[in-house]
């Protein structure tokens, strides 16, 4: 078992397990991107997945805005592995390209249950093996950061994978993933189940490696309907979170804070509060106020949520909406991890992003 300096910092893992803190711990999804003229220059040449199969690159890329925020005062209070949810449809076997100006492309994607269908659930998948070069970019991380803040690993939830294997990238209609699950409604729940075990196992390895804390990004929840992600969505999740601490406990290893984030579905916060996750992720669509109490009454911590787009705009709008949310969700004392409602989006700025954390760092320290 590789061992790692101790934590200076453990504010966000503090808040994660619902304890009282001294402010609102805070990290950014998409935080180690291309916002930053650091990144590029880190990334040169290498295409994105390059990057993530590299774990030097990868783990400096996942360094940096814990170097660039934290020089003065700490303003980032976790790291998250740099990576993609689409390395699992890639140990599957199937192919995924980054492509400039359009992001993740499958070349083949799966439009039926065909011969690749049958292939790919007949496959056996030694996730140890294929996903080593994440493993190995976590267990570098944790020993360039030294204990300044936590590492956070995640997965893309099993609904969300599905979609890309099958519409071949992202959708405006998800055609191809609603004919799935309405005309073959029991190879998507196989296939669903498939990818589950495989990001039980993932997540668990992740653990293993240095992860201190992990995420499960259902970031086309929204594309369901109720009766739908009770169906092809939220069954997944659970499990995920029942198995992983089982999984865990087989490798000798401590359970850790889980976070679910379903985007663009506000529908699912109460029946995610009584889930297995300990951090409920919030989108923008959801008010600070109602969200934290639903989630409080349940035992739940709350993360977000504003939306990514006021880095677009001036210093009174951002100290505006964070001054709602820090009275929404509890002062920042409890219960609450400062994010925003999503990933960084581009033209964002680090000067738009740094002032975003400073407001909340002064405003919840302060109330």
């Amino acid at each position: 078992m590789t061992s790692f300096e101790p934590m200076k910092n453990d504010l966000l893992l503090r808040t994660a397990r619902g304890e009282k803190v001294e402010r609102a711990p805070m990290w950014i999804m998409r935080q180690a991107g291309r916002y930053l003229p650091e990144y590029h220059k880190e990334k040169g040449n290498h295409d994105f997945f390059e990057c993530c199969r590299s774990p030097e690159i990868a783990s400096n890329l996942t360094i940096q805005p814990v170097d660039r925020f934290n020089q003065t005062t700490d303003l980032i209070d976790a790291a998250i592995i740099f990576s993609d949810i689409l390395v699992i449809p890639q140990a599957m076997g199937m192919e995924v390209v980054m492509e400039e100006g359009k992001g993740p492309v499958f070349p083949h994607p799966m439009r039926t249950p065909d011969e690749q269908y049958k292939e790919i659930m007949a496959r056996e998948v030694n996730v140890k093996e294929a996903l080593e070069y994440v493993y190995r970019a976590i267990t570098l991380t944790r020993q360039k950061l030294r204990g300044r803040v936590p590492l956070i690993g995640f997965c893309g939830a099993p609904w969300t994978l599905l979609c890309y294997m099958v519409e071949g990238g992202g959708s405006k209609m998800f055609f191809h993933s609603k004919s799935w699950i309405y005309k073959y409604p029991q190879e998507s729940r196989d296939l669903l189940q498939k990818i589950t075990a495989i990001c039980v196992e993932y997540l668990a390895e992740q653990v293993v490696a240095g992860a201190q804390i992990i995420q499960v990004f259902d970031s086309w929840a929204g594309e369901l309907s109720t009766q739908a992600f009770d169906t092809f969505s939220l069954p997944y999740l659970k499990q995920i979170a029942t198995d992983l601490p089982k999984r865990l406990a087989e490798l000798d290893r401590a359970p850790v804070p889980m976070i679910v984030f379903a985007k663009g579905a506000p529908f699912s916060l109460e029946r995610l509060c009584n889930s297995g996750y300990n951090v409920i992720g919030l989108d923008w669509l959801h008010d600070p106020a109602e969200a934290y109490k639903i989630a409080r009454q349940a035992g739940k911590v709350v993360q977000g949520n504003a939306d990514p787009g006021i880095l677009y705009g001036n210093r009174e709008s951002t100290t505006a909406v964070v001054e709602n949310m820090v009275r929404g969700f509890g002062h920042g004392k409890q219960g609450w991890i400062a994010n925003l409602g999503h990933g960084i989006t581009p033209y964002a700025t680090p000067e738009a992003l740094e002032f975003y954390l400073q407001e909340i760092k002064r405003l919840s320290t302060a109330l």
